[in-house]
């Protein structure tokens, strides 16, 4: 088994999306987003750097998973950890009927729920 997420809900009449996702060496990747449903990645080669609210950053190598639970929770980070390698994964995300699969949160919404972001690692 290489994942196991629980509990998790999955919004009623919800479609389903596969992607495959590649960033070249240190790209940041997506701008601060939420999904309205559920999402399962898996990192096919490389490393993802992973935040989601309310947990610390923490990077995911090739062979790991990780999931969301969608809703109201803010992802952060879901960039190319490495510099000189490019990163690849999967992720299939569960969408609400009339709801876009990736909604950017803006400057506004991000500094309202800063208290809700885990410590941020000191270089």
């Amino acid at each position: 088994m290489l994942q196991d997420a629980a509990p998790i809900t999955v919004p009623e009449g919800a479609s389903a999306m596969t992607i495959h996702v590649e960033w070249e060496p240190g790209d940041p990747g997506t701008p601060p987003h939420r999904h309205s449903g559920p999402a399962f990645g898996y990192v096919v080669e490389g490393a993802v750097r992973f935040e989601l609210e309310g947990e610390p950053e923490r990077v995911v190598e090739a062979g790991g998973t990780f999931w969301e639970p969608g809703g109201d929770a803010i992802h952060y980070q879901d960039g190319n950890a490495l510099s000189d390698a490019r990163t690849r994964f999967v992720v299939t995300m569960l969408c609400a009927p009339g709801r876009p699969m990736l909604e950017l949160v803006d400057e506004e919404e991000l500094a309202q729920r800063a208290h809700l972001r885990a410590p941020r690692p000191t270089a």
